[in-house]
């Protein structure tokens, strides 16, 4: 799909607020609120916009650890690799999950409510997986920026 100059604009909006008015997209972009609707409903079917989400913090609902989490397999097995990222996705608490070169073969963003919470968590995704040969986790002490906003220019 070919971006115009008023997609990305739509983009760039809806990336800083996803409920932002139709109309203050119309009046940026210069086009109709119709033709606004009907853009992002394109942007949507064609896979560009992913979801619409709430960014909620994970202090405030408990959660005040975070975790970098690197994983290395026994076996890189295209069914052991995917029975890994479907624990990975199946899991709440792990926010992230990377497929990556180098000295591991994954990276995770994880979060717990506190130390105890990350053991149990260690224990489900890391223990009880026999493919798991080993896993280094780095504490978080800041969370510096987060965020999935891409460059539009």
């Amino acid at each position: 799909m070919e971006m115009s100059a008023s997609d990305l604009t739509i983009l760039r909006l809806l990336q800083n607020n996803a409920r932002e008015r139709l109309e203050t997209i119309a009046a940026e972009t210069g086009l109709s609120v119709a033709t606004v609707q009907r853009r992002i409903r394109n942007l949507k079917a064609e896979g560009v916009i992913l979801a619409e989400e709430a960014l909620i913090s994970p202090k405030a609902v408990g959660y005040t650890m975070t975790f970098l989490v690197m994983v290395e397999l026994e076996r890189e097995r295209i069914d052991q690799i995917d029975a890994f990222r479907r624990k990975a996705k199946g899991e709440p608490q792990v926010q992230q999950c990377y497929y990556i070169t180098g000295e591991a073969d994954f990276a995770l963003i994880v979060l717990a409510k506190d130390m105890e919470d990350y053991e149990q968590l260690t224990h489900r995704l890391f223990f009880e997986d026999s493919n798991v040969k080993r896993f280094r986790t780095s504490v978080v002490m800041d969370r510096t920026k987060v965020g999935m906003n891409i460059p539009l220019g």
